[in-house]
């Protein structure tokens, strides 16, 4: 299956995407809402691309369009740079004090209009979805997109703190932004409304986890230890591991 993308020919996978294509030829597709895990996720916009099928010409998502052999891609018309710009001036004008939108307006040359920064707006959120998304996979559903227009946002019910969040922080991990925030202080994380008790790192000693959240992924699992470890020690661990079996292989 072969796909030509600004004048490069690329070999295709049946059922991959553009953007799947792309990342792994290293051609650069921005976007805000594709992530390893999340893909196809069609909000930002921002991966549009022009497809030339025969005669057709037409402008797409590249995050959930499906290659088809003998395609031609643009990812950088004059066309495509003028609507990526749109979109960044738009994400610019809701949230104007966020520094990742502000750097990708700089990047993109986008000059928005005078008087435009509302020094007083804290809003930091682009409705991208990720969150919600990696709640779902963490398989509780504790937020989602909420009202319609201009109010439309993530929330908990109500803006009530939620019997389903375990505080694990998967949403604020994947932000783009850094809307979603979190605080932990000492054995206490405070998010979404809502105050966790933290535990520690048998190994390290260090705060890594909520106990809501390794009570409920280890009930996923069917499992329950006395050891809990944090993601860094957990790794070392395994180093160790390899590097304790390398020894005994070369010894012998």
């Amino acid at each position: 299956m072969k796909i030509k993308i600004d004048g490069n020919f690329y070999e295709g996978i049946p059922g991959e995407t553009l953007m799947e294509l792309a990342k792994r030829n290293n051609v650069d597709i921005p976007n805000l809402c594709h992530k390893t895990g999340f893909e196809g996720q069609g909000r930002c916009r921002l991966c549009m691309v022009e497809v030339n099928e025969g005669r057709r010409t037409k402008v797409v998502s590249s995050c959930v369009f499906p290659i088809k052999d003998g395609l031609e891609v643009v990812t950088n018309s004059d066309k495509i740079k003028k609507m990526r710009k749109d979109i960044i001036l738009l994400l610019l004008l809701k949230t104007p004090n966020n520094q990742y939108i502000k750097k990708l307006a700089e990047e993109y040359e986008v000059i928005p209009p005078e008087r435009y920064e509302d020094k007083t707006s804290t809003e930091d959120c682009i409705l991208c979805g990720l969150c919600v998304k990696a709640c779902e996979k963490m398989g509780t559903s504790a937020i989602s997109l909420v009202n319609r227009g201009t109010t439309k946002k993530v929330s908990t019910p109500y803006d009530d703190s939620s019997k389903d969040c375990i505080g694990c922080g998967a949403c604020a991990e994947i932000c783009p932004t850094k809307a979603i925030k979190f605080t932990d202080k000492e054995n206490t994380r405070t998010i979404w409304n809502k105050e966790f008790n933290l535990i520690k790192c048998t190994s390290c000693g260090k705060y890594y986890t909520t106990k809501e959240a390794l009570d409920f992924i280890n009930k996923k699992l069917g499992e329950e230890s006395s050891e809990h470890i944090c993601e860094s020690c957990r790794k070392k661990s395994i180093s160790e591991k390899f590097k304790e079996s390398y020894k005994d292989y070369a010894s012998h």
